[in-house]
């Protein structure tokens, strides 16, 4: 699968580390108990299609990346710095 960098390029994935989804969690209260960091710990979506992911390009420029991937073709439509994505 090749990764659209907005600074180096089209790049095989293998030159990036994979660090999940693009979504804000909610993260839980100090005491909330078990169950709440359990699932805040463990449990996430698993979409089907597609979804925002954050890519670091850590054999490259060092930049993360936001990208735009359907979860079932594999197929990656966009991708934009992280820092301009937020503006």
């Amino acid at each position: 699968m090749r990764v659209p960098c907005p600074i180096c390029g089209s790049r095989d994935s293998r030159e990036f580390y994979y660090q999940g989804a693009a979504v804000m969690l909610n993260r839980p209260d100090p005491g909330a108990g078990d169950g709440a960091w359990d699932a805040y710990l463990h449990l996430r979506d698993n979409p089907e299609g597609e979804t925002e992911e954050l890519w670091h390009h850590s054999m490259g420029c060092g930049a993360w990346i936001k990208v735009t991937r359907n979860t079932v073709t594999h197929v990656i439509s966009g991708a934009v710095l992280a820092r301009e994505a937020e503006r």
